[in-house]
């Protein structure tokens, strides 16, 4: 097998292509395929740093993972990250490269707000790629981006047998075609077969895979070559006669049925979905190992990111973790986390706002633990000088660590290492604050007074014999009979996890037909699905690699 590939799409966002690629990228791995994971355009805000330095989707690193490769630029060329409801930070090839509203993005006359800087990657950027930075922002914007992100998958596929590449919402939204890079554009353009998911538990799955194709212009249509059903319930022969009628209608078949797996605790894009009423990250399943639980509140602060760096506790026997939006969901924590956040002030106004500011401040004074993540951390310290994220200029922090935040213009991506509590602790960096620490113990270069801590490192707590010391210390503070599990592993873990994706793939998918699609591409003759959507002008395909005529 020699430079296969597939898209997964998805019949709307949250339909399950990230768990579905990253289990396809383990179900290959394990037959002996060098596959790589690709998603050329994301929006998210949970995000993680490569060895080589850039910033990528957090769940391009864990599909990855998931393969048994690194990480890097390649696999994620284009990330979003969301700074309201109208604008977004634009990153290329792992470095950013300014701010750009919605409109600005997808091809209106507005340039960023924010410098120019070089989007290479450590390194260089592919071969033909050119300079993407200079196409961006000045015009061009999607013709510069398609040739970049096509750019990046050919050389993935120069590399590995296959490639999965990973969608964006649903390739049926009509408005967004013309300036498409992740869907039905980078399909078209590289002649990648695609498989649309569709979430069965959401109810109307039918309706979806047959809308989502017949929304699809002919040129598009040629491409889809079939569906996976994601998160099914009950007995499957009862939803066989459906999908025979389905194809019957679409002249497409069905891969596969996938059953409803709990727990996976897969690494999510988008913090932005969280319910705060009832939400819990799933639990361990183990009992704990001492006589009492270890309960945490997480803080839902405004456009919250990486609040993965919470599972690794949730994955401990005996630890309940909570997000939190009311003063009086943290009386009862024996910890409180204010996570990392994509608009630090706006995070500080809103913890003004709804009370929780007073409240930590009343934690701190009675010395029970407080962990500032990122955002989290600066929002603790006593001034922050904001010319770059918000544009506030100085804003007052909540006082509770002697730390000076100035925000600045070129971004930290960082990978540092080194020891806290007595343990080794690896981590990741990824902000514009610099915070200046004027006292305090030090603690993972930010610093710690009583039982308030404060770190810009993430992921800091996957480490196990860090995560335990700190739960050992955060019980003693709390007065809890808590006992961390000796045995627990988070890495153990999380390739477990990635291991029952394999196995759903494995199981409940057609793997042959799956195979001879990835190999060999779309089938050839599936029928046009009326009424279609109206066909692309020459100039948006004319000149990419692959296009179709």
């Amino acid at each position: 097998m020699s430079g296969g590939g597939l898209l997964v799409a998805g019949t709307t966002s949250d339909a399950g292509k990230s768990v579905v690629t990253a289990g396809i990228c383990r179900w290959l791995v394990r037959r002996g395929v060098k596959v790589a994971p690709f998603k050329g355009q994301n929006m998210s805000l949970n995000s993680f740093v490569t060895r080589e330095g850039a910033e990528i989707g957090r769940a391009q690193a864990m599909q990855a993972q998931a393969a048994r490769v690194e990480p890097t630029a390649l696999m994620n060329p284009v990330l979003l990250k969301p700074g309201g409801d109208r604008t977004s930070q634009v990153v290329l090839l792992g470095r950013p490269v300014g701010e750009l509203s919605a409109r600005g993005f997808f091809g209106g006359p507005e340039h960023p707000a924010g410098p120019e800087q070089d989007a290479r990657p450590p390194g260089g950027m592919p071969d033909g790629a050119g300079d993407i930075s200079a196409g961006v922002l000045r015009g061009g914007r999607r013709e510069a981006l398609l040739e970049t992100v096509t750019a990046c998958l050919e050389e993935l596929r120069a590399t590995h047998d296959v490639v999965i590449c990973e969608g964006a919402g649903s390739p049926a939204e009509i408005n967004l075609r013309r300036t498409d890079l992740v869907n039905m554009g980078i399909a078209r353009a590289a002649r990648l077969p695609v498989l649309v998911v569709g979430d069965i538990d959401r109810g109307g799955v039918f309706a979806q895979f047959f809308g989502t194709t017949a929304l699809l212009a002919p040129e598009d249509q040629e491409l889809v070559a079939g569906y996976l059903v994601n998160k099914f319930r009950g007995d499957v022969s009862l939803l066989e006669p459906g999908l025979e009628m389905l194809r019957g209608l679409t002249g497409r078949r069905t891969y596969g049925v996938l059953p409803y797996a709990h727990g996976l605790g897969i690494d999510e894009e988008d913090g932005l979905r969280i319910s705060l009423r009832g939400a819990v990250r799933e639990p361990a399943v183990a009992p704990p190992v001492g006589e009492e639980v270890l309960r945490v509140a997480v803080c839902a602060v405004p456009l919250m990111s990486n609040f993965t760096d919470v599972d690794a506790l949730a994955a401990e026997p005996g630890v309940v973790v909570r997000f939190a939006d009311r003063p009086e969901e943290l009386a009862d924590a024996d910890l409180v986390i204010v996570p990392g956040t994509r608009g630090t002030v706006r995070a500080l106004e809103w913890l003004r706002e709804r009370g929780l500011a007073g409240a930590l401040a009343r934690r701190a004074a009675e010395g029970r633990p407080v962990l500032g993540i990122c955002g989290g951390f600066q929002v603790l310290g006593e001034h922050i000088d904001d010319g770059v994220e918000s544009r506030a200029g100085a804003v007052p922090g909540l006082g509770l660590l002697p730390v000076r935040v100035r925000f600045a213009a070129e971004k930290t991506l960082a990978r540092p290492s080194g020891e806290a509590l007595g343990q080794p602790v690896e981590g990741y960096e990824i902000h514009h604050g610099v915070a200046e620490v004027l006292g305090g113990e030090a603690f993972l270069d930010g610093c710690r007074v009583g039982q308030v801590w404060g770190t810009h490192w993430h992921g800091s707590l996957e480490g196990d014999g860090f995560r335990r010391a700190f739960l050992r210390a955060v019980a003693a503070a709390a007065g809890r009979r808590f006992v961390p599990a000796p045995g627990t592993s988070f890495a153990a873990l999380r390739e477990a996890q990635l291991d029952r994706l394999g196995d759903l793939v494995e199981e409940h998918a057609d793997t042959d037909a799956l195979l001879r699609l990835i190999e060999g591409g779309a089938p050839p003759g599936l029928p046009f699905v009326p009424p279609g959507a109206p066909g692309l002008p020459a100039a948006t395909t004319a000149g990419t690699p692959g296009a179709a005529p």
